[in-house]
């Protein structure tokens, strides 16, 4: 299990690591001031195609936005159950491992959702309430990308239930990619910003997942 556990966290380490190089090439390939009030964009070519190819659907985005509160509930859930293992066995060391390193997690997929907002890539192809936004990555898409794998992770290690463990797998499953594909449609986002999400969360999630099994090998 822990070889398995290293294993996943390289993995995420070199699929963060093809983050950075993507966020490089946004800002060095093919850039054209073709976004909003002529501001650079990279990749410029394909992404003004698809966004023409697929339009602005406002209702999309209001859809896919209001469900983006789906995993801030699942942030909760798990912070309540951190809290009461918190308060029932009096010490934070006493807390699952695997809940504090999802905690961290957290916390860090916050982080990098921030740092983005304060030192913006790309813009909207579109004025949002009619201000200029920050587009790189996908905040929405990273917030969902990044904390459902976690419900179907947990559900699996806490749940005995198999029927309920199977609902949860397909709801999360199905809603991963509806609000996926959603947000990519939807045309508030560059087709490089949902990318961009995708290698951010996936890379984030898979070292979340190694170091749990690599904490379940020393126990």
């Amino acid at each position: 299990m822990k070889k398995n556990g290293k294993n996943i966290l390289t993995a995420g380490m070199i699929i963060l690591i093809l983050f950075a190089v993507w966020t490089v090439l946004i800002q060095t390939a093919d850039v054209q001031a073709v976004g909003q009030n002529g501001t650079d964009i990279g990749f410029a070519s394909l992404n003004i195609w698809f966004h023409k190819m697929t339009g602005v659907h406002m209702w999309v985005y209001t859809v896919t936005d209001w469900l983006g509160l789906v995993p801030i509930f699942v942030c909760m859930i798990f912070g309540t159950v951190g809290l009461i293992q918190l308060i029932t066995r009096r010490s934070l060391l006493r807390v699952d491992k695997d809940i504090i390193l999802l905690g961290i997690y957290y916390i860090l997929v916050i982080l990098g959702y921030l740092l983005f907002e304060m030192i913006p890539i790309n813009y909207r192809p579109i004025p949002i309430e009619g201000r200029m936004e920050a587009s790189y990555p996908s905040s929405t898409t990273l917030l969902v990308m990044s904390v459902m794998p976690t419900l179907i992770f947990q559900t699996h290690r806490r749940v005995q239930n198999i029927r309920f463990r199977c609902g949860i797998y397909v709801f999360t499953v199905l809603f991963t990619v509806f609000m996926a594909v959603g947000r990519t449609v939807s045309g508030v986002h560059w087709l490089t910003d949902i990318a961009g999400s995708v290698f951010l969360s996936s890379g984030l999630y898979l070292i979340y997942h190694g170091a749990v099994m690599i904490n379940d090998s020393d126990h």
